[in-house]
């Protein structure tokens, strides 16, 4: 068989393969959306089914084959090339996948299944009694998955991080996140002898299907269409793809605040980047992503630095006074950029402000090491935690949907995933910063209500790219440097500073 004739079937096969995980996908969105509550059982079996299929075509024999087949086609290309990129990724996918056995494949996919709706009852309850099973299962499912791992050298939770984000090491995580808080904590203790910002006109009664418009507003204005979009409301907001022309974004709504406007904006970030990647690429694993941390950079971005800027509501404050002249007509400006800004520790991480943010993931990545070097039962999780949001944030968690049931992360079985929300956080102010140096009329197109050439810039510096390169790699060729934490640093000092009048 030719190099020509062998890339043709392997980029058939990975296509069949493609559209069965999608096929997954789309199942999971109809559960957390528009399924009836009966239907989890059935569901699991499907998903589970779909999933296990899946992995027992992609580690096949056949598949191998192929790739040997083409190690010499491989030698003679551009390392730098989509065909040297297919045939590298898929060996990578294809040698990690091989470990793990498709039975326990199966099983993971059917208690994410049954984990998440029981999480969703047990937090509106707040019962952890009741998701605690499903809990201490899917931990010893992970513990199983790790040990399929066993003589890679590496330990259990960089195992769990390398599949949220390529090469991660648990010690350079640690590494940035104990710079993190040296600089973090005692932010929080000076903004929290500051004058306080007034919020109150932030709080009341904002009817859901004026946010509903207000939102969809803001997102197509961002870049969000009909013809390859959806929004939906959910438990807990997030994203999804059937294609990169097929972006399901949800949020969530509550009539006594406006937070939906950054949920929604968060989840927007993510579909972008997925809508965004070259279309050559589609139905092959270069249209995954194998860094959680760019694509939450991407959710971060759009959230925090576009969606909390002063030039955003100097276009688009005028239209939310519009909606709602009762609560805000009568509120600055001025006084509403520092109201969305304001800085106070809070027991909910979706709704956490920029700078308490980040002690929230590091909770949860402390927690999650724990858990996994076996100093932490399940069972003890919940007092672990309170401990911690008294530690890092000074709160007293009054009960478990507050606190330890908030995420629907363990009910899924991601473990390792939590670190990327701040690792991506961090490098979205390198991204910013660089895209800023090449646009220097970006505050103004924003005040003007222009995004198109934010949107453009990131498609053909980043989003187009999808894994064509790995994460650093990635990362360097955006901002011309390696992983940086000091730029966020200074963008949050630089924050406070012009709210609260402080820093450290």
């Amino acid at each position: 068989m030719s190099h020509g004739a062998r890339l043709k079937e392997l980029r058939e096969r990975l296509g069949e393969i493609h559209d069965l995980r999608r096929a997954g996908w789309l199942l999971s969105w109809d559960q957390m959306t528009m399924m009836p509550p009966k239907g989890t059982e059935g569901r699991a079996h499907q998903m589970a089914t779909l999933d296990k299929f899946a992995h027992e075509l992609f580690v096949s024999e056949e598949i191998g084959q192929l790739l040997d087949g083409l190690s010499d086609h491989e030698a003679g290309l551009d390392p730098e090339s989509a065909e040297a990129a297919l045939i590298r990724v898929t060996r990578r996918d294809w040698e990690k996948a091989r470990k793990v056995p498709p039975e326990l494949r199966g099983e993971m996919t059917r208690a994410e299944v049954l984990g998440v709706p029981a999480w969703a009852e047990a937090r509106k309850d707040s019962d952890f009694e009741a998701f605690l099973p499903h809990l201490e299962h899917h931990i010893e499912l992970k513990r199983r998955y790790i040990e399929c791992y066993a003589d890679s050298g590496r330990s259990a939770y960089d195992i769990l991080l390398d599949d949220y984000q390529e090469g991660a090491r648990t010690e350079d995580v640690t590494r940035v996140f104990d710079r993190l808080k040296e600089v973090v904590i005692p932010l929080i203790r000076e903004v929290a002898s500051a004058e306080p910002v007034d919020t109150s006109f932030a709080h009341g009664h904002f009817p859901v299907e004026k946010q509903e418009l207000f939102g969809r507003e803001i997102i197509e204005r961002l870049g969000y269409s009909s013809e390859s979009w959806r929004l939906d409301p959910t438990v807990h907001p997030f994203a999804t793809s059937m294609s990169i022309n097929d972006i399901r974004l949800t949020t969530r709504y509550s009539e006594a605040d406006l937070e939906s406007i950054f949920h929604t904006s968060h989840e927007f970030g993510h579909g972008i980047y997925e809508h965004g990647i070259d279309p050559a690429l589609e139905r092959t694993p270069l249209v995954e992503l194998n860094s959680m941390v760019l694509h939450e950079s991407q959710s971060r971005l759009w959230e925090n630095l576009v969606c909390r800027s002063r030039p955003f509501w100097r276009y688009f404050f005028p239209k939310v006074q519009e909606l709602f002249p009762d609560q805000l007509g009568d509120v600055p400006e001025e006084a509403w950029w520092r109201s969305v800004n304001k800085v106070e520790p809070s027991f909910i991480r979706v709704e956490a402000d920029e700078v308490t943010y980040g002690m929230h993931i590091i909770l949860r990545f402390e927690l999650e090491q724990e858990i996994f070097a076996g100093r932490l039962a399940a069972r003890d999780i919940p007092e672990a935690w309170n401990v911690k949001m008294k530690e890092y944030l000074g709160l007293d968690v009054p009960d478990h949907a507050h606190g330890v049931l908030q995420d629907v992360h363990w009910a899924g079985g991601s473990f390792g995933y939590f670190p990327t929300y701040l690792l991506g956080t961090v490098a979205s102010v390198q991204i910013w910063e660089r895209m800023r140096a090449d646009l220097p009329d970006l505050d103004s197109q924003m005040e003007s209500g222009e995004f198109t050439p934010m949107r453009e810039w990131l498609g053909e510096q980043m989003y187009r790219w999808g894994r064509r390169f790995t994460p650093d790699e990635m990362l360097e060729r955006i901002v011309g440097g390696p992983f940086d934490a000091e730029p966020y640093l200074a963008y949050l000092q630089s924050k406070v500073e012009a709210i609260y009048g402080v820093r450290v």
